[in-house]
């Protein structure tokens, strides 16, 4: 994961979370990700912010794929659809 560089920045606060990742690699990409507070609620403990899941969640994918493989657009909760052990894998990233 050290070969990426994640930036996260909140375009849209409230219900639903907004922001807007940058990853950077061989290759720079732009990312717009949405969360859900019941999202938030079902994937971390108490007291996790939004931004520390989207990054725990883009630590996961880029973990498993290039940032070029990551989709430009979705909402956290479809990354469950793509890897069913999200959900369950998520805490470990969460706890680093």
């Amino acid at each position: 994961m050290a070969r990426y560089a994640i930036d996260i920045v909140q375009a849209h606060g409230g219900d639903p979370f907004e922001f807007t990742v940058t990853v950077r690699g061989k290759r720079e990409t732009k990312h717009a990700v949405v969360l859900c507070e019941a999202t938030l609620e079902q994937l971390a403990p108490a007291g996790t912010s939004p931004e520390q899941l989207v990054r725990a969640a883009f630590e996961f994918l880029l973990d498993r794929e290039s940032n070029e493989s990551v989709l430009p657009r979705f909402d956290v909760s479809v990354i469950e659809r793509y890897f069913s052990d999200f959900p369950k894998e998520v805490g470990t990233y969460l706890a680093r």
